[in-house]
C-alpha cells in the first residue's frame, strides 16, 4: 500500500468515541495538573518563608518573583513550539525525526538563556520601569540575579516538560515537581533563615529564595535528562547517540511557531500582573484584596490549563496523522469537559466564598474588598477555560501568529485598558474608583477571547475538512 493510500485510510477512520477522547485527555491531563499545582506551591512557600523572615524581604520576593515569572513565561511560551512540533511528529509515525527536534530545542533554550539572563542578572532597568520603590529594590535586584543562575537549567528542564507532554510521558514531570518541592521548601527556610539556628550558614533573607530556586531549577534539569538517558522508552529516539549541531532552519521554524505563543503567555500573565500595578493609588487594602482574588484565580486555573496542555497534544498528534476527525472530536470533548469542570468550579467557589477568603486574609478591610470580587472569579471560570482550551488546540493545528493578535486586543486592549477606563473614568467611578473596574473588564475579555478563538478555531476546523485540491 502506498503512503497516500495509507493517509486516504487514516483519514477516513472514524473517531474514537467520545468516551475514549475523554479518558485520553483526562490520563494526560492529571499529572499535569499535579505538577504545575506542585511548581505553584513552591512560589507559595516563597512567599510564607520570606514573610516570615520580615516585611521589606517579603516584599522584595514578592515583586521579584513576579518580574521573574514574566521574563521566564515569555521564553518557556517560545519553547513551547516543541510541543506540537513532536507531536505532529508522532502522529505521523516520524520516529526518526523526534530526537532531532528535541536536539535543536534544546539548541534554541540555550540561546535563549542569553538574553534571560542578562535580563535578569542586571535587573536595575526593569525594576526602574516598574517603579519599585528604592527600599524594595535592593533585594528584589538580589532576588533576580541569583534567579538568573537557574535560567538556563529552567528553559532546558522546560523543553524536556514540552517533549514528555508531546510523546505522551507526563508522569515523569509530576514526579520531578514533587523532588522540587520537597528539597526547595527546606532549602529555602535554611538559606532565608539560617541552617535552622545552627552556626555556619548566616541567614540570607529573601535573597535565599532565589539561590534555592536557582538550585532546583539544576536539580529539576538533573533528574529529567537522567531519566532520558535510563529509561528505555526514548532509546528509540536517539536523542544523544546522534547529536546534531544547531540547524538555523530548524530553530527558525521553532522560532516562528513559538514567538507568538511566547508573546501570548506574556500577554495573558501580564494583563494580571499589571493591574496591581494601576490599582496601586486606591490603597493597600484594594490591591491587597485583588491580590487575594488572583493567587486564587491563578491557583483554578491550572484545571483548564491542564487539560488544554492534553488537547494540543492530542489534536497534534492527531494532525500530524492527518486524522482531521480525531482532532476536531478532541476540540469537542475538550470543551465540554473544561466547561463542565470550570462551571463546578465556579458554583463550588461561590458556595464555599467566606471561609475560602478567611483562609487567605484575617485583616476584615481586605476580606471585604476579596469577598466583592470573587464573584467575577465565578463568572470568569467558564469562559477562561473555552478560549484557553481553544489556543491550545489552535496551537495544535500549528496556528500561533493570529491568536498572538487577539490575545493582544483581548487582554491588553479590553482587559487592561477597558478595565483602567472601567476603574478611574466608567460612570460613578470617577469620584469612587473601585479595583471591580478591572475585573468586569477581564470579564468582558474572556467573553470577547472565547468568541473570536472559537470563530478562529472552527475557521480551522472546517478548512481541515475540506477535501484537499488533486
Amino acid at each position: 500500500m502506498s503512503p497516500s493510500s495509507t493517509l486516504a485510510v487514516s483519514s477516513a477512520a472514524p473517531p474514537p468515541s467520545a468516551v475514549a477522547i475523554a479518558r485520553q485527555l483526562l490520563h494526560h491531563a492529571w499529572p499535569v495538573l499535579v505538577a504545575q499545582v506542585l511548581s505553584m506551591g513552591m512560589m507559595i512557600a516563597d512567599t510564607l518563608i520570606a514573610g516570615r523572615y520580615g516585611t521589606a524581604d517579603l516584599a522584595a520576593v514578592a515583586i521579584g518573583n513576579g518580574l521573574y515569572i514574566s521574563v521566564v513565561m515569555l521564553l518557556v511560551g517560545i519553547l513551547q513550539a516543541v510541543a506540537p512540533t513532536i507531536a505532529h511528529h508522532v502522529g505521523g509515525g516520524r520516529t526518526s525525526a523526534i530526537g532531532p527536534a528535541l536536539q535543536q530545542g534544546f539548541w534554541l533554550a540555550l540561546m535563549l538563556a542569553v538574553p534571560g539572563c542578562l535580563v535578569l542578572g542586571q535587573p536595575e532597568t526593569l525594576l526602574r520601569f516598574a517603579r519599585v520603590p528604592p527600599e524594595i529594590a535592593e533585594g528584589a535586584g538580589a532576588y533576580l540575579r541569583a534567579t538568573a543562575f537557574g535560567l538556563p537549567a529552567v528553559l532546558l528542564y522546560r523543553t524536556f516538560y514540552a517533549f514528555n507532554n508531546a510523546v505522551g510521558r507526563p508522569r515523569v514531570l509530576m514526579v520531578i515537581s514533587f523532588i522540587a518541592v520537597c528539597v526547595h521548601v527546606p532549602l529555602a527556610w535554611a538559606l532565608t533563615h539560617g541552617l535552622f539556628g545552627f552556626a555556619g550558614l548566616p541567614a540570607l533573607g529573601g535573597i535565599g529564595c532565589g539561590i534555592s530556586t536557582a538550585i532546583v531549577s539544576w536539580l529539576g534539569l538533573g533528574c529529567g535528562l537522567l531519566h532520558l538517558l535510563r529509561s528505555p522508552a526514548y532509546r528509540q529516539y536517539a536523542i544523544f547517540s546522534r547529536w546534531q549541531a544547531p540547524r538555523p532552519r530548524e530553530i527558525g521554524l521553532l522560532l516562528r511557531l513559538g514567538m507568538p505563543m511566547g508573546f501570548s503567555t506574556f500577554i495573558e500573565i501580564t494583563s494580571f500582573t499589571l493591574i496591581a500595578l494601576f490599582a496601586a493609588r486606591l490603597g493597600s487594602e484594594a490591591v491587597a484584596g485583588h491580590r487575594v482574588v488572583a493567587n486564587l484565580s491563578a491557583l483554578v486555573y491550572m484545571l483548564p490549563l491542564a487539560m488544554s496542555i492534553a488537547t494540543l497534544v492530542l489534536v497534534g498528534q492527531a494532525a500530524g496523522a492527518h486524522d482531521w476527525a480525531r482532532a476536531r472530536a478532541t476540540v469537542k470533548v475538550s470543551l465540554w469537559l473544561s466547561s463542565g469542570f470550570a462551571m463546578l468550579i465556579g458554583i463550588g467557589l461561590w458556595l464555599l466564598r467566606e471561609p475560602v477568603i478567611g483562609l487567605s486574609s484575617t485583616d476584615p478591610a481586605v476580606r471585604t474588598v476579596a469577598l466583592g470580587l470573587i464573584v467575577y472569579i465565578c463568572i470568569y471560570q467558564l469562559t477562561d477555560a473555552i478560549q484557553t482550551v481553544a489556543a491550545h488546540a489552535l496551537r495544535g493545528f500549528k496556528v500561533t501568529l493570529l491568536p498572538m493578535l487577539l490575545h493582544t486586543l483581548c487582554f491588553w486592549g479590553v482587559g487592561l485598558g477597558g478595565g483602567y477606563w472601567a476603574t478611574y473614568h466608567a460612570f460613578g467611578r470617577e469620584a469612587a474608583p473601585s479595583v471591580a473596574g478591572f475585573w468586569e473588564a477581564s470579564v468582558a475579555a474572556t467573553v470577547l477571547a472565547s468568541v473570536l478563538f472559537g470563530w478562529l478555531l472552527l475557521r480551522v476546523m472546517g478548512r481541515q475538512q475540506a477535501p484537499p485540491s488533486t
